[in-house]
Order: structure tokens, then sequence, then C-alpha cells
């Protein structure tokens, strides 16, 4: 098939690649100059894990290209998919500015049927808002159809071409069979196409996003009430997660959920919800739950040093929002860094993949090192804020010889509690002994 992508953000990015991957002709198309030249001349533009191979592969082959050129991207397209940003607005709603605006752009240039996807995680209504955006210059054939991604950051190449379920909101039979055509081949293993109205498809995927960030919260919130109590969060999450009307995922206690995704749909969801006069409590209760908790590491710290973190130097292990990414938005490692600094203390930083976006945005506000050892040199503590494999079985010798303290503040329970005190290290968790 011949399909069209319009952005080349994350989203725009896997799923062009995952489409051309299983031999269909795919454009993707961005207004920024700059990125197209990148892609064009085989340089990847976002870090995730067993993409690069996949998009090297097909630009060669040429089932992949790119260009700047809406009306040429789209022209021999049967399906066109919109997957642009849908940034919050300041009161929390989803902006649809770009989307609507390319559904405009589209009305002028279309002169034969076509299937508009949503790609985007967009509010409920916005398929009936992008057909009437392109309807005002086109009046001819075409439809607009709901296909949110469930694409999960550092596993996106296989949530693509092996999905759990794929949603397609429609209720065009035409637009139906396209799409049920164009995802045969990532279905084969029999796993579901749930076809839906448009707007229930739009819900979906803001109800699938904020359930599992009120799954962390709600961990969070038991593994506050462990240390009151003196209980073990690992203990009772490995109880309750036996429980198959629960499950296991999505209950591993930290500080935070941060990215693209939950922080954003939360709060769209709340926002969509008002705007029909209902009260999304257990939502708004998440979000401020989560705001915390991304800080709870910090009176931990505080209260260590005596209150006083005036010329106390940290190292930090970790800058992304969760491991095999380098996305730092709502990275709870950023919330960190301000309170430290903020409190007088300086801070050396290492993320594998991180950084260089961490250092655009703060600058020298801290320091930076070339790997996770050289970051402990002349420590004060170590804090790790995110879960990088890496980090997992490091040398503690090493971290011995270069912290000036035995001191390790631990914002994703990567230690055994047992096995690290007994190598003689002040060891703090979340929600443990």
């Amino acid at each position: 098939m011949k399909i069209a992508v319009v952005g080349t953000g994350y989203v725009g990015l896997v799923s062009g690649t995952c489409f051309a991957e299983t031999g269909n002709q795919v454009t993707c198309i961005d207004i920024d100059k700059n990125k197209v030249e990148k892609l064009s001349n085989g340089e990847i533009t976002i870090y995730e894990p067993g993409l690069e191979k996949l998009f090297l592969r097909n630009l060669r082959e040429h089932r992949l290209k790119f260009t700047t050129d809406l009306k040429e991207g789209v022209a021999d397209a049967q399906i066109i998919f919109l997957a642009l940003p849908t940034p919050p607005g300041e009161d929390g709603s989803a902006d649809l500015k770009y989307v609507l605006g390319v559904a405009n752009d589209l009305g002028k240039i279309l002169t034969d049927y076509k299937v508009i996807v949503d790609k985007s995680t967009v509010p409920v209504g916005t398929a009936e808002k992008v057909h009437n955006a392109i309807a005002v210059n086109y009046k001819g054939e075409f439809d607009v159809v709901s296909n949110p991604e469930f694409l999960r950051e550092g596993v996106a190449v296989d949530d693509f071409m092996k999905p759990d379920r794929v949603v397609i909101g429609t209720n065009s039979e035409r637009a139906r069979k396209l799409m049920g055509d164009l995802y045969a081949p990532y279905v084969r293993q029999g796993n579901p196409v749930i076809y839906m109205d448009e707007k229930s498809a739009e819900l979906t995927k803001y109800a699938a996003n904020s359930f599992l960030a009120t799954k962390i919260s709600f961990m969070n919130e038991v593994a506050q009430l462990c240390e009151k109590l003196g209980a073990d969060v690992d203990m009772v999450r490995r109880g309750i997660g036996s429980d198959e009307r629960i499950g296991k995922r999505f209950l591993f206690p930290g500080i935070g959920y941060g990215g693209s995704c939950f922080p954003k749909d939360v709060q769209a969801l709340v926002k969509s919800s008002e705007e029909v006069n209902y009260d999304f409590k257990i939502l708004k209760a998440v979000e401020d739950v989560n705001e915390a908790q991304k800080l709870h590491l910090v009176p931990k710290i505080k209260s260590h040093f005596n209150g006083d973190l005036t010329g106390k130097h940290f190292a930090l292990w970790g800058l992304a929002f969760k491991p095999n990414t380098d996305d730092i938005r709502e990275a709870p490692a950023l919330y960190i860094i301000d309170a430290l600094v903020e409190a007088g203390a300086t801070v050396c930083a290492f993320d594998p993949e991180a950084m260089n976006n961490v250092k655009r945005l703060v600058g020298d506000k801290i320091a930076f090192a070339e790997d996770m050892y050289t970051a402990l040199d002349n420590a004060d503590a170590l804090i790790i804020a995110t879960e990088w494999n890496e980090f997992r079985t490091p040398d503690f010798s090493v971290i011995e010889n270069k912290l000036s303290q035995k001191t390790i503040f631990d914002g994703r329970n990567l230690f055994e509690v047992k096995q690290i005190r007994e190598m003689g290290y002040h060891y703090e968790s979340v929600g443990r002994p």
C-alpha cells in the first residue's frame, strides 16, 4: 500500500518505518527542512532500540522517503496518518492547532478518496473536527479514522510490529477494509483488531494511559504508607501482583512517572471531563500524587545531611524519564536537580542517552560525566533516578572508593536492601525499611 505519515516525531518515525518494514511505500512529511535532510541522508533523529536498523534498511530499499512538500507526499497515498504534536495548553487541554492546520491544508490539495487517520493522541471529538476542517475546501469523498498508538518508549518497535491490539475507530466500511488490510501483517498471531466508533477509539487511548498512571500512583501511595508502618513494598507488590485481576505490571514504586504520554494524557482527560461538567476525582488525585512523588527522595536526602545541603555534592545516575530512551519530558530527575541546586548543592550526572537533551535544557547548571563511575568523583552520595540496566549490577568497590560517604538514595529500588546494607552502605529507597 502507499502510505503518507505527516510528522516525523517519535510516533511518526516509528510508525512510518514499521509500515515500510512490511512492504508498504511510505512517505514521511515534516515542515522541518533540516530534520528531513538528516533523515533522507540516513541520520536518525530519535533514540529507540531496534529502530535504526529498520530505518536504514527501508531507506536503502526505497520503501521509506522524506519530504517537506505535503502535496507531493500525499498525492499517491491511499492512507494519510497524522502523527502531529498535541501539546498541553496552559489549562491542560490538548492543543489541536497542528492537527487541524494540516487538516485544513489537506482540504485544499485532495483530489480523490483518501483515508485520513488520527494517529496522535487527541481528545474525543477530534475526528469530527478534522473531517470538518477538510470539508471546508474539499467536497469529494474521504474518511477520517481514529487509530490511537500504544507505543512504549524503549520497546516501541516490538509494540508496533507485534501489537497487543489494534484499535480502529470508524463507521465507514470502505475505511475499515483498507485499515484491516494495512494491519493484517501485524496481527498474524491472532491479536485482535478492535473496531469501534471514532469517539470510543479516541477515549480508549486516554483511558488506557490514565489507568496505568493510576496503578503507578496507587503503588507510590502504598510505598509511602509502607515507610510509615515499617512494611516492605516489594513484599506487598508481589502479594497483590499475583492476583490475576490486578496483574504484575505497573506496580513498581518509584519517584513518579514522566514522559510524553502519561502526564499529558491524564491532564487532557481531566480537562475533557471538566468541559462536560464531570469531576474526575481519581485522576486529579493521581496528578497530585505523582507531582509529590517526583521529589520523594529530597526530604530523605536533606534529613540525612541534617537539613543543610549547602556545599554538598551529589552524583546522579539517570536523567531520562525511563530507561532505553533519551526522552526527558517530565523526568523526575529534572525536579530533583532543581531542588538540590536550590538547596545549595552541586550535581554531576550521567545517563547513557539523555545527557545532550538535558545539557540543552539546563546548560551549566550541573556537571555531566563521561561514564557512570566518573560521576561519583568526590560525591557525598549517589542518587539513582532512572533504572538503566547498567546501573543494576555496578562495581560496588569502585563506588565505595569514589564516594566520600557510602551513601545511596535509590529512587528505583534497584538493589536488595539486605545485601547493600551488609556492604556497609547507608541506603534509602522507596517503600522499603
